[in-house]
């Protein structure tokens, strides 16, 4: 599978863009923003881009949704509980940002939905707690895990929708029964295993 990480946006996301290296298929996860940066990795790796792929549905992860759309004729999930965030610019917090964001989802999922590309198989995982709709991309023996999941650390809970028990029970139930061997690429910051974060993360 080629993966290619680049930090974008105000916070530095961590967005992925990621493919099947025999078709090309690819996908996005977690399009931040500078969608040039993005269309680089797309364009030099003469990658097709398939599915942009949403962990939740806060600014930080969805500024360059709309431009790749247009660009690539792509289609866009995010889970089901997140989706009414696109369209309101106060719920996913851009219009304290000055930069007001309002977009139409194209489709979401559900926890366990699978979509295909190329040979690649991603299972949609839903982990409440950061928001209701927060969501994980496992592909493999990695996780996309957004901001559920962080290097020895966990996502905020402060937030509309947020719940700090929700989030350590969809981490525990959902996210470290997974091989430990299972690589996590989080929404900011390092990457980790889940081995590491059963050992060392003092949150869990």
């Amino acid at each position: 599978m080629f993966l290619k990480k680049v930090r974008v946006g105000v916070i530095n996301t961590n967005c992925y863009i990621a493919a099947d290296e025999l078709t090309k298929e690819a996908f996005v996860i977690d399009p931040a923003d500078d969608f040039d940066i993005i269309d680089e990795v797309l364009v030099s790796n003469d990658l097709k881009l398939k599915y942009i792929i949403l962990t939740h549905g806060h600014f930080d992860h969805i500024g360059a949704v709309e431009e790749l759309k247009e660009k690539y004729n792509s289609t866009m999930y995010i889970n089901e509980f997140d989706a009414h965030m696109l369209n309101d610019s106060e719920a996913n917090f851009s219009s304290m940002m000055n930069n007001k964001i309002e977009f139409l989802p194209d489709h979401t999922f559900k926890d366990g939905d699978i979509l295909k590309v190329g040979s690649l198989t991603l299972k949609l995982i839903n982990t409440p707690g950061h928001t209701e709709g927060s969501s994980c991309v496992l592909v493999e023996n990695i996780l996309f895990a957004g901001d559920t999941l962080f290097k020895n650390s966990i996502g905020r809970t402060d937030l509309p929708s947020g719940d700090r028990f929700k989030i350590i029970s969809s981490i525990k139930e959902k996210l470290l029964v997974l091989p430990k061997e299972t690589i996590v690429y989080p929404g900011h910051g390092s990457s980790t295993t889940i081995n590491n974060e059963i050992i060392k993360n003092p949150f869990l």
